[in-house]
């Protein structure tokens, strides 16, 4: 089920209707329980399976960067018209929508829509009405931001700590804002050039400022242009890098993206279709370098090209005293043959050098010694952890991953042991570190901060076979932009039993950790997997070589972190964790761990003094 923020009763139903989302309504407003993610109807698409569909329902259709685009069978019954509007087909998901009459839906719905223009029935154009209710109350409540006074059109700039830059070059884009000045409204354009909502910035009363996206599923983007602009558009993830250009005059589309770098909605990728040449500029830290390289992979790479992260190269609001122009026209190629030279590499490792300490990866909060030993969280790595029954492994990973999730990492929990209500209530309670059962006249204020992490649940249990679980990680990966996958565990997903062959086990667990070490690396995503070890005696401790199965999983594993339980043969024993493997430093030590029973937390305590670990190089 997909997060949904405010929205009108009737496009709820009618988005209800074609994308089959369960939710619940108080009062006109949509609340989400969980980001629980239902794999039931995906089914194994591809675009030769697309293109073949159309050709069994005679329907033409051209082929873009990331959609087929055919004749919308809706607009073709509703409006007597030879050009038609098009109907744009995600290459990779099937997804489905029109900018014109906004019919919108999953692949499953596809054939129902494809029989429209054969059976001549009419459909009901209540979202649209909607919508257009919704552009035309904005329109009447606001004014041009272009037409104000000068002196009021500066105050806002300084009150939105926005760069000042010529109010002429709002002939460009409409910018409107309300009589009081503290709300702005900035036009999303879909592939049309129309207008289908806006981001709106509120400066609060506290002085805070807040973005939001009205209608919550618009599918447009902030879209500047000169008389220059050509078939080329520049990327750039908030607003005031997307004022700088615009005062540029560059001779390509300036273009904002509606979440900044946290996610790339898959539908606005028709609003992108146009441009032949994409250039992504998305500042020098790490994440923007990861999401500049997986954006481009739902772009396309072939048309995309980036501004490298050097300190000679920042962001445009903090590089306005350089040549941005010749900054843009030195962007390089994402896409690459499958051999280069260092000549290619050269600014790749100089980015890596100036920005050493990012390249270790996002830092945790709670774990200090982890970020002593493992520098850092790292995509396109693969963690593996295993202790024995009962130590808290999936307690640790909860806490673990809920740390990353509250620094933007988005995260997908695949829990085949335990179910999801379980899970979330767990990392409730470790999020606000007290006894929810004690404090429930808090909860709605716990959950509502809950809400807006960005963590999805798979809603699997038990044994699931690998290509059910790969589908589903990779079209939640896809859609959801996810950067960190949990598998707990490994051997109740594969549902391994005693009773099986030694070699039958083995050679399926090593199939299954080779397509998620494969993902991994294909998708620029960090996997972690929770995997039992095989049955050692009390008193020795586990090794790498103690892992259920074979010995894939330590070869494969970028990290392996072990929970060593001494509390279970020694009276005064300790818990501990052990980083018994780091392919990217080398570093090894241990991690105590103590248990807080109230917060159900391993984090260490703030009064303490950050614990000195025992590294070895």
């Amino acid at each position: 089920m997909l997060r949904l923020q405010i929205i009108t009763k009737s496009t709820l139903n009618s988005f209800l209707k074609n994308s089959h989302l369960t939710v619940t309504l108080y009062n006109n407003t949509v609340k989400r329980h969980f980001n629980d993610i239902s794999f039931e109807e995906i089914i194994d698409i591809s675009p030769s399976t697309i293109k073949r569909t159309l050709a069994i329902h005679k329907l033409n259709y051209e082929e873009g960067h990331t959609c087929f685009m055919i004749n919308c069978p809706v607009c073709q019954v509703n409006v007597k018209s030879m050009n038609s509007p098009k109907l744009y087909i995600n290459k990779t998901t099937g997804t489905f929508q029109c900018p014109s009459c906004m019919s919108h839906g999953n692949w499953n719905n596809f054939e129902v829509y494809a029989k429209l223009k054969k059976t001549k029935t009419k459909q009901d154009f209540s979202n649209l009405d909607v919508v257009k209710k919704y552009l035309k109350d904005v329109e009447t409540t606001t004014v041009p931001l272009r037409s104000i006074p000068e002196q009021d059109f500066l105050n806002i700039c300084e009150n939105f700590q926005l760069p000042t830059i010529s109010q002429s070059i709002l002939q460009h884009v409409a910018i409107r804002t309300d009589e009081t000045r503290s709300f702005l409204y900035f036009p999303l354009e879909n592939v049309l050039s129309s207008t289908v909502g806006y981001k709106i910035m509120h400066k609060c009363e506290d002085g805070s400022i807040q973005t939001k996206i009205e209608p919550s599923l618009c599918t447009g983007v902030l879209t500047g242009k000169s008389t220059k602009a050509k078939d080329s558009a520049v990327i750039v993830p908030n607003i005031s890098d997307f004022l700088i250009l615009l005062n540029q005059k560059l001779a390509n589309y300036i273009v904002c993206l509606p979440n900044g770098l946290i996610n790339l909605p898959q539908y606005i990728l028709p609003s992108l279709e146009r441009f032949n040449k994409l250039t992504l500029w998305f500042g020098n830290d790490l994440s923007s370098w990861d999401s500049a390289r997986n954006f481009a992979k739902k772009l396309n790479e072939k048309r995309c090209l980036f501004i490298r992260p050097t300190e000679m190269q920042p962001l445009p609001h903090e590089a306005m005293d350089r040549d941005l122009k010749a900054i843009i026209a030195g962007a390089k190629p994402i896409w690459h043959k499958s051999i280069t030279t260092f000549s290619s590499l050269r600014e790749d490792v100089l980015s890596e050098l100036q920005n050493i300490d990012k390249v270790h990866g996002i830092k945790w909060k709670r774990f200090p010694t982890l970020n002593r030993l493992l520098k850092g969280h790292r995509k396109g790595e693969l963690t593996v952890i295993t202790g024995p029954t009962g130590c808290g492994k999936t307690t640790f990973i909860s806490e673990y991953s809920l740390d990353l999730a509250m620094q933007g990492v988005n995260t997908l929990w695949g829990s085949f042991e335990i179910r999801n209500v379980r899970l979330a209530k767990t990392m409730l309670q470790q999020l606000v570190g007290v006894p929810l059962d004690k404090n429930i006249e808090n909860f709605d204020s716990y959950a509502d901060d809950f809400e807006k992490l960005p963590i999805y649940y798979m809603t699997f249990h038990g044994q699931q076979s690998v290509k059910i679980v790969m589908e589903a990680v990779e079209h939640a990966q896809y859609v959801h932009d996810i950067s960190h996958v949990i598998i707990d565990n490994l051997q109740f997903m594969m549902g391994v039993s005693e009773d099986q062959k030694s070699m039958d086990r083995f050679w399926k667990q090593d199939l299954i950790i080779g397509s998620f070490r494969a993902f991994a690396t294909r998708k620029n995503c960090h996997v972690t997997l929770v995997i039992h070890p095989r049955k050692e005696r009390d008193v020795d401790d586990l090794t790498t070589s103690s892992i259920f199965g074979g010995a894939k999983a330590s070869q494969e594993a970028d990290n392996i972190l072990i929970i060593q339980d001494k509390s279970l043969t020694l009276q005064r024993g300790k818990k501990y964790l052990q980083i018994a493997k780091n392919r990217y430093s080398g570093d090894i030590g241990v991690m105590n761990l103590e248990f807080d029973k109230n917060a159900l937390s391993f984090a260490p305590k703030k009064k303490k003094s950050v614990e000195n670990a025992d590294v070895v190089t």
